[in-house]
Formats: structure tokens, sequence, C-alpha cells
């Protein structure tokens, strides 16, 4: 994605700081989308781009802190730079380690702000990214037949085929021919690439 494909969702409830903030990220070519409360944003339709959330601590209603937390319940893993104009320590701690970008004061030093947007994007970039090859690997996953999954599960743990076999119930004949069939579908060079296939899925490889 290029940075004009990119989105920024600024989320506060006082129009001028909005208006600034898009004339601010627009000037650099960033596309933004503006809300004045927490509850617009989410009964928004969102495009399907990198992004980031400028958002406002002290919103009308729920705060941007518990709006945080909401969005992590929702599945909304877009990152967040916070700014307030009455921040103090222990909320821009709590806001850090719940997976903001930042915490900025206001007035807010306009490069600090651009920095944190940038690093933003490109944090959702790599998420999305990665979401992308797990879809994929998911995919080939359920291209495999339940024999297929079952001898997968045992051959990352590193057992050898004699060990599959017992386990499984198989002939060591059987369990090689699933382990090729295994290998081209899944498109692994290599047992450690299939191992890190696994451990991408959540498939343990440790053996139990």
């Amino acid at each position: 994605m290029t940075q004009e494909e990119s989105v920024v969702f600024v989320i506060d409830d006082d129009a001028s700081v909005r208006e600034a903030l898009e004339d601010l990220l627009r000037s650099i070519g960033l596309r933004t989308e503006l809300f004045g409360s927490a509850q617009d944003f989410l009964e928004s339709k969102r495009p399907d781009a990198p992004g980031c959330i400028v958002l406002d601590v002290r919103l009308p209603g729920p705060s941007g802190l518990e709006f945080q937390r909401t969005l992590i319940e929702s599945g909304i893993r877009l990152p967040i730079i916070f700014i307030s104009g009455h921040g103090d320590i222990p909320m821009s701690v709590r806001a850090i380690k719940s997976g903001a970008v930042e915490f900025l004061t206001k007035p807010v030093h306009e490069q600090a702000l651009l920095d944190a947007i940038q690093a933003g994007i490109e944090r959702d970039r790599i998420r999305r990214e990665e979401e992308g090859v797990v879809a994929e690997l998911r995919d080939r996953f359920e291209s495999l037949t339940p024999r297929e999954r079952q001898v997968l599960t045992l051959v990352v743990t590193g057992r050898r085929n004699k060990q599959i076999a017992a386990q499984a119930k198989l002939s060591e004949m059987t369990v090689k021919v699933h382990r090729s069939q295994i290998m081209r579908k899944m498109r692994a060079k290599s047992l450690i690439d299939l191992v890190r296939m696994a451990d991408k899925l959540g498939v343990s490889t440790t053996k139990a």
C-alpha cells in the first residue's frame, strides 16, 4: 500500500481540532475521515486500507481509553494515537500498555503527530500483511484431508515416520505418502518451513 492509499481516522468532538488535523494530514497527502464521536466511527463503513486512529482522550460519553478497550474487544485493531489537553502520566501509561502508538498533549507538536501517524500506519500495514499470510496458510490447511491434518500435527512435533505410524495406526508407507501430500498442499519447502507454518496457524509444535 502507498501512503496515498492509507487513511487516518480523526475522532474528536471539537470541530476546529478535526478541521485543523484534516488540513495538516491532507497537506502531506494522507486521506482523512473525521468523526465527532466514537459512536459515529463505530457506525461508519471503514475502507479496507492500512490506517490508524487519532483519538481525543476526553470524548462525550465513554472516554477515549474506554473506547480503546471497546475496539480491542470488537476485534478492531487499528493503531491509536491519543491526543489530550488534560493527559496525565497514569493515563498515558495505561494507553500505551493497551497498545497505543503514542500519547500526545495539546497543543500537539505537528511533527511529533506526523511521526506517530506514520508509525501507526506502518504497524497496521505489517499487521494486515501478516493476517493475509495466515489467511492463505489457513486455506491451505483446510485443503488437507482430516487424516493429513492428523499426520501434520504429529510431523511438526518432530516425530519420525515410525512413531507417527504407530500413533495414527497407519503403515510407514502411508505416512510417507501423507507427508508428501502435506508438503505439496502446504507448499512447504522443508520440515522447518512446515513447522513455522504450523506455528502461525496455532498448531502445537511441541511433543506431548
